[in-house]
Protein backbone atom coordinates (compact mmCIF):
# COMPACT_ATOMS: atom_id res chain seq x y z
CA UNK A 1 0.00 0.00 0.00
CA UNK A 2 3.01 2.30 0.35
CA UNK A 3 4.06 2.46 -2.81
CA UNK A 4 1.49 4.23 -4.34
CA UNK A 5 2.60 7.39 -1.78
CA UNK A 6 5.85 6.91 -2.52
CA UNK A 7 5.65 7.35 -5.81
CA UNK A 8 3.76 10.21 -5.63
CA UNK A 9 6.05 11.99 -2.96
CA UNK A 10 8.39 11.63 -6.15
CA UNK A 11 6.06 13.36 -8.50
CA UNK A 12 5.20 16.09 -6.22
CA UNK A 13 9.18 17.13 -5.66
CA UNK A 14 10.96 14.79 -3.47
CA UNK A 15 14.26 13.30 -4.36
CA UNK A 16 17.94 13.02 -3.59
CA UNK A 17 20.80 11.99 -5.24
CA UNK A 18 24.42 10.51 -3.77
CA UNK A 19 25.89 7.29 -2.98
CA UNK A 20 23.52 4.37 -2.08
CA UNK A 21 20.67 3.83 -1.65
CA UNK A 22 18.05 6.53 -1.65
CA UNK A 23 14.29 6.17 -0.47
CA UNK A 24 11.10 7.31 -2.23
CA UNK A 25 10.96 10.74 0.00
CA UNK A 26 14.49 11.61 -1.28
CA UNK A 27 16.65 10.29 1.88
CA UNK A 28 19.63 8.80 1.60
CA UNK A 29 20.45 5.71 3.30
CA UNK A 30 24.48 5.99 4.08
CA UNK A 31 23.62 9.97 4.68
CA UNK A 32 21.35 9.68 7.23
CA UNK A 33 24.25 6.79 8.65
CA UNK A 34 26.84 9.26 9.25
CA UNK A 35 24.71 12.21 10.13
CA UNK A 36 26.13 13.22 13.63
CA UNK A 37 23.71 13.26 17.24
CA UNK A 38 22.35 17.06 17.93
CA UNK A 39 21.19 17.86 20.86
CA UNK A 40 17.14 15.97 20.07
CA UNK A 41 18.46 13.07 22.66
CA UNK A 42 18.70 15.83 25.51
CA UNK A 43 15.94 17.62 24.76
CA UNK A 44 13.54 14.32 24.93
CA UNK A 45 15.30 12.86 27.34
CA UNK A 46 14.87 15.70 29.76
CA UNK A 47 10.92 15.60 28.95
CA UNK A 48 9.83 12.18 30.27
CA UNK A 49 10.19 10.46 32.69
CA UNK A 50 13.22 7.73 33.13
CA UNK A 51 12.45 4.47 31.26
CA UNK A 52 9.20 5.72 29.93
CA UNK A 53 7.90 3.57 26.82
CA UNK A 54 8.81 5.76 23.45
CA UNK A 55 6.98 5.09 20.05
CA UNK A 56 9.93 6.76 17.42
CA UNK A 57 8.09 7.75 14.26
CA UNK A 58 9.95 8.19 11.17
CA UNK A 59 13.62 7.04 12.66
CA UNK A 60 15.74 7.08 9.75
CA UNK A 61 18.75 5.27 10.62
CA UNK A 62 18.26 5.60 14.28
CA UNK A 63 20.38 8.46 15.10
CA UNK A 64 18.54 9.76 17.46
CA UNK A 65 17.02 6.06 18.34
CA UNK A 66 20.48 4.80 19.80
CA UNK A 67 20.90 7.61 22.19
CA UNK A 68 17.43 7.46 23.34
CA UNK A 69 17.84 3.43 23.84
CA UNK A 70 21.11 4.44 26.02
CA UNK A 71 19.73 6.67 27.90
CA UNK A 72 17.06 3.56 29.06
CA UNK A 73 13.94 4.60 26.87
CA UNK A 74 12.18 1.73 25.79
CA UNK A 75 12.07 2.73 22.20
CA UNK A 76 9.93 1.22 19.30
CA UNK A 77 11.75 2.83 16.15
CA UNK A 78 8.95 3.11 12.96
CA UNK A 79 9.84 4.17 9.69
CA UNK A 80 9.01 2.88 6.17
CA UNK A 81 11.78 2.45 4.47
CA UNK A 82 13.48 -1.21 5.04
CA UNK A 83 16.88 0.03 4.40
CA UNK A 84 16.84 2.92 7.45
CA UNK A 85 15.74 0.55 10.06
CA UNK A 86 18.66 -1.72 9.37
CA UNK A 87 20.69 0.28 9.92
CA UNK A 88 18.83 1.11 13.59
CA UNK A 89 19.26 -2.76 13.92
CA UNK A 90 23.01 -2.27 13.58
CA UNK A 91 23.38 0.53 15.92
CA UNK A 92 21.00 -0.53 18.65
CA UNK A 93 20.08 -4.45 18.83
CA UNK A 94 17.52 -3.97 21.68
CA UNK A 95 15.17 -1.54 19.84
CA UNK A 96 12.03 -2.93 17.75
CA UNK A 97 11.67 -1.82 14.91
CA UNK A 98 8.38 -1.49 12.65
CA UNK A 99 7.90 -1.02 8.97
CA UNK A 100 5.43 0.89 8.27
CA UNK A 101 3.61 4.11 6.52
CA UNK A 102 3.30 6.42 9.56
CA UNK A 103 -0.01 7.36 8.37
CA UNK A 104 -1.32 3.54 8.32
CA UNK A 105 0.10 2.29 11.78
CA UNK A 106 -1.84 0.06 13.69
CA UNK A 107 -0.03 -1.39 17.01
CA UNK A 108 -2.01 -3.11 19.40
CA UNK A 109 -0.57 -1.21 22.23
CA UNK A 110 0.03 2.41 23.49
CA UNK A 111 3.00 3.96 24.69
CA UNK A 112 4.23 7.05 27.65
CA UNK A 113 5.64 8.64 25.17
CA UNK A 114 5.46 9.04 21.12
CA UNK A 115 7.93 11.65 19.14
CA UNK A 116 7.47 12.83 15.78
CA UNK A 117 10.76 14.48 14.41
CA UNK A 118 12.63 15.65 11.54
CA UNK A 119 9.89 18.62 10.84
CA UNK A 120 7.45 15.39 9.26
CA UNK A 121 4.45 17.93 10.97
CA UNK A 122 5.61 20.36 7.70
CA UNK A 123 4.54 17.79 4.81
CA UNK A 124 3.08 19.71 2.37
CA UNK A 125 0.22 17.68 2.07
CA UNK A 126 -2.81 18.36 5.14
CA UNK A 127 -4.18 14.91 5.27
CA UNK A 128 -1.10 13.25 5.39
CA UNK A 129 0.24 16.07 8.46
CA UNK A 130 -3.70 15.12 9.98
CA UNK A 131 -2.72 11.30 9.42
CA UNK A 132 0.25 12.14 11.04
CA UNK A 133 -1.04 13.64 14.43
CA UNK A 134 -3.76 10.60 14.34
CA UNK A 135 -1.04 8.40 14.26
CA UNK A 136 0.59 9.88 17.73
CA UNK A 137 -2.69 10.59 19.47
CA UNK A 138 -3.61 6.82 18.52
CA UNK A 139 -0.76 5.32 20.45
CA UNK A 140 -0.03 7.66 22.99
CA UNK A 141 -1.52 7.13 26.18
CA UNK A 142 -4.53 9.33 27.95
CA UNK A 143 -1.84 10.87 30.35
CA UNK A 144 0.96 10.55 27.94
CA UNK A 145 3.37 12.91 26.02
CA UNK A 146 4.25 13.38 22.01
CA UNK A 147 7.01 15.45 21.26
CA UNK A 148 6.93 16.95 18.13
CA UNK A 149 9.86 19.19 16.24
CA UNK A 150 9.06 22.04 14.26
CA UNK A 151 10.65 24.12 11.94
CA UNK A 152 12.58 27.38 13.13
CA UNK A 153 10.65 30.79 12.30
CA UNK A 154 13.23 31.69 9.40
CA UNK A 155 13.77 28.19 7.97
CA UNK A 156 12.80 29.18 4.39
CA UNK A 157 13.52 32.87 4.78
CA UNK A 158 17.18 32.65 5.52
CA UNK A 159 18.62 30.85 2.57
CA UNK A 160 21.03 30.18 1.23
CA UNK A 161 22.72 29.44 4.12
CA UNK A 162 25.24 26.42 6.14
CA UNK A 163 26.34 25.47 8.78
CA UNK A 164 29.99 23.01 9.35
CA UNK A 165 29.47 20.31 11.28
CA UNK A 166 32.39 19.64 13.94
CA UNK A 167 32.15 16.06 12.67
CA UNK A 168 34.18 17.49 9.66
CA UNK A 169 30.56 17.75 6.87
CA UNK A 170 28.43 21.07 5.85
CA UNK A 171 25.17 21.15 5.06
CA UNK A 172 23.74 23.74 3.10
CA UNK A 173 20.02 24.81 2.60
CA UNK A 174 20.60 26.04 -1.12
CA UNK A 175 17.11 27.07 -1.68
CA UNK A 176 13.36 27.06 -0.66
CA UNK A 177 11.25 27.87 -3.59
CA UNK A 178 7.47 28.53 -3.30
CA UNK A 179 5.48 26.29 -5.32
CA UNK A 180 2.14 27.49 -4.56
CA UNK A 181 -0.52 27.32 -1.43
CA UNK A 182 1.89 28.50 0.99
CA UNK A 183 4.47 25.25 0.01
CA UNK A 184 8.17 25.49 -0.78
CA UNK A 185 10.57 23.17 -2.44
CA UNK A 186 13.19 23.25 -0.06
CA UNK A 187 17.07 21.79 -1.79
CA UNK A 188 19.74 20.71 0.72
CA UNK A 189 22.99 20.01 0.12
CA UNK A 190 25.57 17.57 2.40
CA UNK A 191 29.27 17.74 1.44
CA UNK A 192 31.58 15.43 3.39
CA UNK A 193 35.21 15.28 2.42
CA UNK A 194 34.74 12.14 0.26
CA UNK A 195 31.20 11.93 -0.61
CA UNK A 196 28.32 14.68 -1.59
CA UNK A 197 24.70 14.04 -0.98
CA UNK A 198 21.31 16.37 -2.62
CA UNK A 199 17.76 16.19 -1.02
CA UNK A 200 14.80 17.67 -2.14
CA UNK A 201 11.63 18.02 -0.45
CA UNK A 202 8.12 19.80 0.07
CA UNK A 203 7.82 22.06 2.98
CA UNK A 204 4.73 23.92 4.20
CA UNK A 205 5.05 26.83 6.76
CA UNK A 206 3.17 26.70 10.41
CA UNK A 207 2.45 29.59 12.33
CA UNK A 208 1.86 28.61 15.64
CA UNK A 209 -1.74 29.36 14.97
CA UNK A 210 -1.76 26.86 12.34
CA UNK A 211 -0.23 24.10 13.81
CA UNK A 212 -1.60 24.25 17.30
CA UNK A 213 -5.05 24.28 15.07
CA UNK A 214 -3.85 21.09 13.77
CA UNK A 215 -2.93 19.49 16.60
CA UNK A 216 -6.47 20.25 18.50
CA UNK A 217 -8.24 18.43 15.36
CA UNK A 218 -6.04 14.84 16.00
CA UNK A 219 -7.51 15.47 19.70
CA UNK A 220 -3.92 16.91 21.29
CA UNK A 221 -3.06 20.02 22.81
CA UNK A 222 0.13 22.19 23.63
CA UNK A 223 0.99 21.16 27.12
CA UNK A 224 4.34 23.66 26.49
CA UNK A 225 7.13 24.73 24.26
CA UNK A 226 10.40 22.92 25.11
CA UNK A 227 12.83 24.88 23.59
CA UNK A 228 13.45 29.17 23.29
CA UNK A 229 13.29 28.76 19.56
CA UNK A 230 9.55 26.73 19.51
CA UNK A 231 11.09 23.84 17.43
CA UNK A 232 10.54 21.32 19.92
CA UNK A 233 6.95 20.98 21.01
CA UNK A 234 5.54 19.08 24.46
CA UNK A 235 1.51 18.05 23.51
CA UNK A 236 -0.93 15.68 25.68
CA UNK A 237 -3.73 14.56 24.18
CA UNK A 238 -6.73 16.86 25.15
CA UNK A 239 -8.47 16.02 28.29
CA UNK A 240 -5.83 13.84 29.28
CA UNK A 241 -4.34 13.38 33.07
CA UNK A 242 -0.83 14.73 33.65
Amino acid sequence: MSEPRNDQRKRDGHGGSGPGPITPDGCAVDLYRRLSVGTEPEVIEAALPAGASLLELGSGAGRVTAPLAERGFAVTAVDESAEMLAVVGERAPGVETVLSPIEDLRLPRRFDAVVLGSFLVHTADHRTRQGLLETCRRHVKDDGRVLIQREGADYHDDVPRERHDPAGYTVRIVSAEPVGDGVDRVRCEYVFPDARWTQTFLSRKLSTEAFEGHLEQAGLVVDRYLTDDGIWVLARPAGGGV
